[in-house]
């Protein structure tokens, strides 16, 4: 292939619509919480601290875009939540860890922050 070929393709591949990405499992991200937490300081620094970050970022954005649109739509949302609910790291990784061992495999990030939000706002 020519310089010019190759770049076309590449061009045409870099328009493709990019896979959905799955959702975290509850294991996988308690096991990388561990070992952040074993790390220490140098926790800040790995690459799997802003994995997680960015696994708990884009769940949120996801939940609070699905409370905005039940509100607007009429609906009673999945949770009630104060307008910035305050959740610590902590209060989700314990509430991962009520999950049964044998279901953290198969409950993503998604379904243990949505039922956290739900025990904790529920709606009245």
């Amino acid at each position: 292939m020519r310089g010019g070929a190759i770049l076309a393709l590449l061009a045409g591949v870099a328009l493709l619509p990019a896979p959905a990405r799955a959702d975290m499992s509850v294991s996988t991200f308690l096991m990388k919480a561990e070992a952040l937490k074993a790390s220490g300081i140098f926790a800040l620094s790995s690459p799997d601290y802003d994995l997680l970050r960015g696994e708990v970022v884009r769940v949120a954005r996801g939940y609070k875009a699905e409370l905005r649109a039940a509100r607007q739509a009429g609906r009673v949302p999945h949770s009630c939540p104060p307008e910035d609910p305050a959740l610590a790291p902590e209060d989700l990784l314990a509430h991962m860890r009520t999950i049964a061992p044998s279901r953290r495999r198969v409950t993503s990030v998604r379904a243990a922050i949505y039922g956290l939000m739900a025990k904790r706002f529920p709606c009245r």
